[in-house]
């Protein structure tokens, strides 16, 4: 891919009035691939207003066609999804099977959305009050808006616009700048699939972007996920300026791993979770909690399994990719710095490592910390890179209180085979998703994504029925038809003239 990627608008290119551009890199060789424009305020409100200009058709579109046309996109989604992992791979540097994987979890809404239906088919009672009834309906907001971050090009936008437009509503997707292709990819597949134009629209740039949706008049919503600093900036730029937001933030994830867990088992997840899409995920474990016992024979697997793993470009098979771009590479290495002069012991140390790749790419191999306490940056900051840190705690409750105490409230996990203790842990652990011997706990799509604390900005989660609340607006409405063989002279009941809400109630 080579060239300038413009925005999306109308259901075509949309050449921006910009004089700034970005830089879209290939992490794996270092080497520029394309440049994308960094929208103006007069590009936003291009793209907000052909999104604006689509809303009244696609709204009164029926649900059936609605319907067909999410059916479309799901097929075609399934049979191109290969290109599409190899788009995500190319610009943001996670392994093809890991890029095909956020595929197939992005498709999960997709298809939860064909069935929207069902979701927005409202109630009704009869006879509420003597010859009144009662119906609730849920109608789309509009235009809304979804910024969406690096780490999951594909994945995260369609958390949230799969539902969106099967609601109704039309879309402006401001995809991050480091990986845009991705976001035009879908917008074309859209097309093909017979969306109106306009429905979907792309707007690519930085904060002037991002601060146009945030303020502009005809956006109604928000959809964010990112770093838990710019969720809190969305959610409250967003809100003043009478937006409905839900911000997704950043994560500070932990696996207790209890005396009697299996330990191959609890060692395979840890490196998967920890290591995976090269830790840039907020569903990354990033803080095992070894209790008792479990430390030391815990640590030597996962050191066994993290030197074995091979660093390199995603398109040869390599076990784990490059970071995003050098910026990133520079900060998770200044964090492997500061946990050794803190103190903590350096087990596996990726900063040296050697990757099967070309040209001078962002590479940090699996970084394994032993012996972290919760006063090093290692462990109170998000550092989104393939950095796993082992604390060490006597007991269980010593193990809930670590993780209570945490600001973030994202996901956790507990590995054992005692039901009992499981079960306790789910009641009692503060986080908003849970896995029980599963490490990533992201729930599928009919279930709703998202954390407490610090990690969720809002009150509504992303997809699942939540999801489909967010992007709907409900009316109730109460009637009263007179039965004509009960109106009087003067044309209603008994001849009364109706003065408001019936007396006989």
């Amino acid at each position: 891919m080579t060239g300038i990627l413009q925005h999306w608008a109308g259901g075509a290119a949309l050449k921006s009035t910009t004089e700034r551009f970005g830089e879209v890199t290939d992490p794996a060789t270092g080497q520029v691939t394309r440049r994308v424009v960094l929208a103006t305020e007069a590009d936003v409100d291009a793209v907000v207003g052909a999104a604006r200009e689509a809303f009244p058709g696609w709204r009164d579109t029926s649900l059936a066609r609605r319907t067909q046309i999410l059916f479309a996109f799901r097929e075609l989604l399934n049979a191109r999804a290969e290109e599409l992992a190899e788009i995500i791979t190319a610009e943001h540097g996670k392994v093809l099977s890991d890029a095909a994987g956020e595929v197939a979890r992005g498709q999960e809404v997709v298809e939860f959305a064909c069935g929207i239906s069902h979701l927005l088919k409202g109630s009704a009672t009869e006879n509420a009050s003597t010859g009144i009834d009662v119906s609730s309906i849920r109608q789309p907001l509009g235009v809304v808006g979804i910024i969406s971050p690096f780490n999951f090009p594909a994945m995260v936008p369609m958390w949230f616009f799969p539902i969106a437009i099967a609601a109704g509503n039309t879309v402006v997707l401001k995809p991050s700048e480091k990986v845009p292709s991705a976001a035009q990819w879908l917008a074309e597949l859209w097309r093909e699939a017979g969306l109106p134009d306009g429905v979907f629209n792309v707007l690519h740039g930085d904060r002037i972007a991002v601060d146009g949706l945030l303020t502009h008049p005809e956006v109604r919503s928000i959809s964010f996920v990112g770093s838990t600093p710019i969720a809190r900036y969305v959610y409250e730029t967003g809100t003043a300026h009478g937006k409905r937001v839900q911000a997704l933030g950043g994560a500070k994830n932990h696996a207790v791993v209890l005396p009697d867990a299996d330990l191959d088992m609890a060692a395979d997840q840890a490196i998967n979770a920890g290591f995976g899409s090269a830790g840039e995920r907020c569903m990354a474990i990033s803080a095992v909690v070894a209790v008792g016992s479990a430390g030391d024979p815990l640590v030597e697997k996962i050191r066994e399994r993290a030197e074995g793993l091979r660093t390199g470009d995603g398109r040869r098979g390599a076990d784990m990719g490059p970071l995003v771009s050098r910026a990133a590479q520079e900060r998770v290495s200044s964090y492997v710095d500061a946990g050794a002069a803190a103190g903590a012991t350096l087990v596996v140390d990726g900063r040296g490592v050697t990757p099967d790749a070309d040209g001078e790419g962002f590479f940090v191999g699996p970084t394994l910390f032993d012996h972290v306490t919760t006063d090093m940056s290692i462990y109170t900051d998000e550092i989104f890179g393939p950095v796993l840190s082992v604390i060490r705690v006597d007991t269980y409750e010593q193990a809930v209180a670590l993780i209570n105490a945490n600001p973030y409230g994202n996901g956790t996990a507990i590995f054992t085979n005692d039901g009992g203790a499981a079960r306790r842990f789910q009641y009692e652990v503060e986080v908003g998703m849970i896995g029980i011997n599963v490490p990533v706990p992201v729930p599928t799509a009919y279930y709703s994504f998202g954390g407490w604390g610090s990690s969720l900005f809002g009150d509504t989660h992303a997809h699942g029925t939540e999801g489909v609340h967010f992007f709907t607006r409900g009316k109730v409405v109460t009637s009263r038809w007179i039965d004509p063989a009960r109106r009087g002279p003067s044309g209603v009941a008994g001849g009364e003239l109706d003065l408001g809400f019936p007396r006989n109630v």
